[in-house]
């Protein structure tokens, strides 16, 4: 009743002039946030045109993402000690490949139920996005701790709380662009921040708390945190623009024809195929091949989830200066050359010193994605259809990805083929490197200028 009453009011105030509205300040969701001529709301306060670029209300809505990012890539950034904990004890009788599918589902689910959720969220149902989708994430870790056979866990863990995770990840960016404009990807990486931080304690937590209380309480403890975070963005958290009344489609054609669009998009394939190899397989590593011992293994995925931390901020921050594209080509190379360098890890100094360095330029890789997106899209109305698509194709990678460095790096622990495996993390990296490569060329042909 309030924003009807405010229409009206704006109605009989505002002149017949024309509303000037700049590119770089009207996207909200990745995409103009209203169209005078098509969509009515749209002449309800000509203010909503100017993106406020801070603010007490913005720097909550990058709190409340920071939390939403804490509870769903936080989580996925965890489960390297869960696999670790599930191939010794919970699950021992599963092949490593087999446990994999529960933390690739996880993640595939984020990215797969985005692209229904970004339709839903410019329909503006964003706060039913965000409380079934905390809901269903802090259900899935209580049960998760009461979980005792694969099928439970994969239910719980695996597609309960990636269902949650999809309905929240993809809204919880989108609604920052409705608050920035020059310096969103300096806030995307802020919130996404808390993503390593949560990667960094929540392992600590667990490794500490599972040899005192046992999984059970271990995990609840973990899901009681989320349940605290889950109040901040259901507190904070809301829409400044009205949603869009105009009717998208799902798919936008024009952008099979846009040669830098795809070839990023066929580069994120290759790179979210094989970029969370060391985030699941680092803890095993260490204990087998590089005299870690079995009390410091998982906070490997601590240290390497702390170095994520200034991954997310510094490679952000300095995108607004010097462009997305070339700071992903720095973190995507960076990574590959130490995935090979991998290779060469065979005790915990080395295993520190690449933990570190990966979480750094892994992290900026999947922090600078979204922006990367926005800065090769022609038509800022399409944003969110593109970002869709790469969901789509993102997420089929994460899938698949890390069970097949399990089925490559078998079942057997004494056997391990740990050498393929390393090499089959690194040259995904490496594919997703050239292509990346390919996008910078094709985007300079298109532009004519670097």
């Amino acid at each position: 009743m309030k924003e009807k009453d405010s229409t009206s009011a704006s109605d009989s105030d505002r002149t017949d002039g024309e509303i000037s509205v700049p590119n770089e300040q009207t996207i909200a969701g990745f995409k103009p946030s209203h169209d005078p001529e098509t969509d009515p709301a749209s002449n309800a306060d000509p203010s909503l045109d100017v993106v406020p670029d801070g603010g007490l209300t913005a720097w909550l809505q990058v709190l409340g993402s920071t939390a939403i990012l804490v509870n769903t890539w936080g989580l996925i950034n965890t489960f390297g000690v869960f696999q670790a904990y599930y191939e010794t004890t919970l699950l021992s009788s599963h092949p490593p490949s087999s446990i994999s599918w529960i933390g690739s589902t996880q993640a595939a689910l984020l990215f797969l139920v985005g692209v229904f959720a970004g339709p839903l969220y410019d329909g503006g149902y964003f706060r039913h996005l965000l409380i079934t989708g905390m809901f269903l994430i802090v259900f899935g870790q209580f049960m998760t701790s009461l979980c005792t056979e694969y099928w439970q866990v994969l239910l719980a863990q695996g597609i309960c709380m990636g269902s949650g995770m999809g309905m929240t990840f993809l809204p919880s960016a989108a609604i920052l662009s409705q608050y920035f404009a020059r310096h969103r990807a300096l806030a995307l990486g802020i919130a996404s921040a808390g993503s390593p931080v949560a990667g960094t304690v929540f392992p600590i937590i667990f490794s500490k708390l599972e040899k005192s209380l046992g999984f059970g309480w271990a995990t609840r403890v973990i899901a009681f945190i989320l349940l605290g975070m889950s109040a901040i963005p259901v507190a904070f958290m809301k829409t400044r623009v009205p949603p869009h009344k105009g009717k998208k489609s799902l798919v936008d054609k024009s952008l099979f024809k846009d040669g830098p669009y795809m070839s990023f998009t066929a580069g994120g394939f290759f790179a979210f195929l094989t970029l969370y190899v060391p985030f699941f397989y680092i803890t095993l590593y260490g204990t087998s091949q590089a005299s870690v011992t079995d009390s410091f293994a998982p906070y490997l995925v601590t240290v390497l989830n702390a170095g994520s931390i200034l991954g997310r901020i510094i490679p952000n921050a300095l995108a607004d200066r010097f462009g997305c594209l070339n700071l992903m080509l720095v973190c995507i190379s960076g990574s590959a050359i130490l995935v090979f360098g991998w290779l060469g890890v065979k005790d915990l100094a080395g295993s520190l010193v690449f933990v570190l360095l990966y979480g750094a330029f892994s992290g900026g890789v999947v922090s600078l994605t979204p922006s990367v997106v926005v800065e090769l899209s022609p038509d800022l109305s399409r944003v969110g259809t593109r970002m869709g698509f790469g969901f789509i194709v993102s997420g089929t990678a994460v899938l698949i990805g890390t069970p097949i460095a399990g089925a490559v790096l078998g079942s057997e622990s004494a056997n391990a083929r740990w050498v393929p495996t390393i090499l089959y993390a690194a040259c995904g990296l490496l594919v997703a490197t050239l292509l990346y490569s390919g996008t910078k060329f094709l985007q300079y042909r298109k532009k004519g200028g670097w």
